[in-house]
């Protein structure tokens, strides 16, 4: 079982926090693109930095691709948010969280589905070695 730094702690607390706040005031049913705008817009009020739209490269047989994957959201180089806005969470979503920790080499993400009816439904943490 892999233990939060401190820091890591704090971020992860402060990213929940986001999203409720995110999910309080829009509730369901809108567009990924607008949650990830109003969830890094209270990131951003709490003065936490962060990057959207990550490319990540693949590194393979000794070669760099650019194959268009991308990490949502990276909160201060230390914690990857995919978010989504579905009825179903696909098992897809939750190995490509761990498939981005495991190529960062970072320890903590967040898979948040903002279509739900309590936000505490919608936020599953995962933590890697």
């Amino acid at each position: 079982m892999y233990l939060l730094t401190e820091k890591e702690d704090f971020l992860c607390t402060e990213i929940v926090d986001c999203a409720y706040r995110v999910h309080r005031e829009l509730g369901g049913g809108l567009l990924e693109k607008i949650y990830e705008s109003c969830f890094c817009h209270e990131l951003e009020k709490k003065e936490i930095p962060f990057k959207r739209q990550v490319s990540l490269p693949i590194f393979y047989d000794g070669l760099y691709f650019d194959e268009g994957l991308r990490i949502d959201v990276l909160v201060d180089n230390s914690i990857i948010c995919e978010l989504k806005a579905v009825e179903n969470v696909n098992k897809l979503w939750e190995a490509q969280v761990l498939s981005h920790l495991k190529m960062t080499q970072l320890h903590v993400g967040f898979l948040i589905n903002f279509n739900v009816s309590l936000i505490k439904d919608g936020i599953r943490r995962y933590c890697i070695q």
